[in-house]
C-alpha cells in the first residue's frame, strides 16, 4: 500500500527554477529594445516625430509586460511591478499616435515628463531590491534605470536650455507672414541689385550671415533668411518641396519690401532651392552664385548619393525624438566652426533643438522631389553665373556635375577651388572670400553688363 505523503509529495508541483528569472529579464528587455528598434527604423522609416515616439513607447511597453506576465506564470519571482511602466508608456504611446502633438504641445509637455519618469525610475529600484533576487538586477535592469534617470535628466535639461536660448539669441531682422506662419529675413547693405543667401540642408541662416553677409553688404544689398522651422522662423503646416519653398521666399521678399531682380546665392541644397526659384520666377532674376551646390541629378549620376540618402534618412527621421532628451545638444556644442562667435553660438543654438531636427527631416523627406523640380532650369540665358566648387574631398562623380551647371548660362564661369572643402566656402575665413568674391563678381556684372571672368 501506496503511503499518503508520499502520493502528496509525487502531486505536488515542483518549483520553478529561481535561475529562468534572469533569462525572462533578459529576454524582455531585449524583446522591447528589437522591436523597438524595427519599428522606428525599418517598419516607420520616415515617419513624424510623434509616431515614432508613439511607436517605440509602445514597445517598451511590450517588454515590460512580457517581464510582468512570464515572470508571473513560470518563476517562483513574480515581477507584477513591471505592469506599471508597461502601463506608463502605454498611455504616452498611445497618445503620441492618437493625438499626433505638434512640436507647441511636446514643448510644453517637456516640461512634465521628466518628473513622473524619474519618480517610476525610483519606485522601480524599490520594487526590484524587494522582488528580484538574480544577477538580472544588476546587470539588465540598473544599467537601464541609470539610462531613464539620464533620460529624464536630459529631458529636463533639454528644455531649461532650449528657454535659456530663445532669451540670448536675439533675433536680428524681422519676421514676415507668409500665409498661415512666418519666415525670419534679415537684409543689412544698400544698393541693387538684392542679394539673397540661401544656406545648405538643415542649416540656418547664420551660416551665411557669419562671414558672407557682412563682405557682401559692403557693395549691395544683402538678405538672409530661414526656411521654414529653422533659425528664427516658424514651422510651416506641412513639409514643403522645393516650389513650396521657392514659393514662400518670393512671398517673403514681396511682403518685406525688398524689390528685385536679385542675385540668387545658393550652398550646397541651398543651390537647388536657387534653381527652383530661376526656374519658377525668371524675371526676378539677375544672376546666380552656386556655392558646392548640389546637383539636380545627384540620383542618377553621383554612385554614392543613394545610399547616403537612405542612410541619412533613418538617422533624421530618429533625431527628433532622441533630441528632446538633450544628447544632441550636447553633440553641436562639442562641435567647432570658423564662423565668427555671434554666428557660430546662434547656429549651435538652431541646431540644438528637436524643432530644428523636425524642420531637417521634412526637408531631407522632401528633397527627392526638389531634386527633380530642380530640373526644370535649363538656361538662364546670358545672365551671369558663377559656379564654385570645392575640390578637396568632393564625391565622386562631383566636379563633372558642377561643370554642368556652370553651362546653365552663357555667361556663366566655373571656378574650381583644390584646398577648399564643402563647409570651408561657407565656414572658413579666409576660403569664403573665394566665396564672397564670386557673389561680389556677379553683382559687378549684373551692374555693367559685362563678361565674367575666371
Amino acid at each position: 500500500m501506496t503511503d499518503t505523503k508520499d502520493l502528496q509529495e509525487t502531486a505536488a508541483p515542483q518549483p520553478v527554477r529561481e535561475g529562468h528569472i534572469g533569462l525572462i529579464v533578459a529576454g524582455s528587455v531585449m524583446t522591447g529594445l528589437i522591436v523597438a528598434v524595427g519599428l522606428a527604423v525599418v517598419a516607420f522609416d520616415g515617419a513624424t516625430e510623434p509616431v515614432i515616439t508613439g511607436v517605440v513607447l509602445l514597445a517598451f511597453s511590450l517588454g515590460w509586460m512580457l517581464l510582468a506576465l512570464l515572470s508571473s506564470r513560470r518563476t517562483n519571482q513574480p515581477q507584477r511591478w513591471a505592469l506599471v511602466p508597461a502601463g506608463f508608456t502605454a498611455v504616452l504611446g498611445l497618445a503620441c499616435l492618437v493625438f499626433k502633438p505638434g512640436n507647441g504641445a511636446l514643448e510644453a509637455f517637456s516640461w512634465v515628463w521628466p518628473i513622473p519618469l524619474f519618480a517610476l525610475v525610483i519606485w522601480m529600484i524599490i520594487q526590484t531590491r524587494r522582488s528580484l533576487h538574480s544577477w538580472s538586477r544588476p546587470v539588465i535592469l540598473y544599467p537601464l534605470f541609470a539610462v531613464l534617470v539620464l533620460a529624464a535628466a536630459g529631458g529636463g535639461y533639454q528644455t531649461v536650455r532650449d528657454t535659456q536660448d530663445g532669451s540670448a539669441h536675439a533675433m536680428p531682422g524681422q519676421l514676415v507672414d507668409v500665409g498661415g506662419y512666418r519666415l525670419h529675413i534679415n537684409c543689412t547693405g544698400s544698393g541693387t541689385p538684392t542679394v539673397v543667401l540661401e544656406a545648405g540642408l538643415g542649416e540656418p541662416s547664420a551660416m551665411m550671415a557669419g562671414w558672407i553677409a557682412p563682405a557682401v553688404a559692403t557693395s549691395t544689398q544683402v538678405c538672409v533668411y530661414d526656411r521654414a522651422g529653422r533659425g528664427w522662423s516658424e514651422p510651416a503646416a506641412a513639409p514643403q518641396d522645393g516650389l513650396a519653398t521657392a514659393a514662400a521666399l518670393h512671398t517673403l521678399l514681396t511682403r518685406a519690401h525688398v524689390g528685385g531682380p536679385y542675385v540668387l546665392v545658393g550652398h550646397s541644397t541651398g543651390g537647388i532651392y536657387m534653381q527652383i526659384f530661376a526656374a519658377t520666377y525668371p524675371d526676378q532674376v539677375a544672376g546666380m552664385v552656386l556655392l558646392d551646390s548640389q546637383p539636380p541629378t545627384a540620383f542618377a549620376d553621383l554612385p554614392d548619393f543613394a545610399g547616403f540618402y537612405s542612410t541619412f534618412r533613418k538617422a533624421t527621421t530618429l533625431a527628433p525624438s532622441v533630441a528632446r532628451l538633450g544628447p544632441l545638444r550636447l553633440a553641436s556644442s562639442s562641435t567647432g566652426s570658423g564662423l565668427p562667435p555671434q554666428a557660430q553660438a546662434d547656429e549651435r543654438a538652431s541646431w540644438s533643438t528637436a524643432s530644428h531636427y523636425r524642420s531637417l527631416r521634412d526637408e531631407f523627406l522632401e528633397l527627392p522631389t526638389a531634386l527633380t523640380q530642380a530640373q526644370a532650369l535649363t538656361s538662364l540665358g546670358g545672365k551671369p553665373l558663377i559656379v564654385v566648387t570645392a575640390e578637396k574631398n568632393a564625391q565622386t562623380g562631383w566636379l563633372p556635375l558642377q561643370d554642368k551647371m556652370a553651362t546653365l548660362s552663357t555667361n556663366g564661369v566655373h571656378r574650381v577651388m583644390h584646398n577648399a572643402t564643402h563647409t570651408s566656402l561657407i565656414e572658413d575665413k579666409t576660403d569664403s572670400r573665394i566665396s564672397s568674391q564670386a557673389i561680389l563678381d556677379v553683382v559687378h556684372a549684373v551692374r555693367s553688363g559685362t563678361a565674367l571672368t575666371n
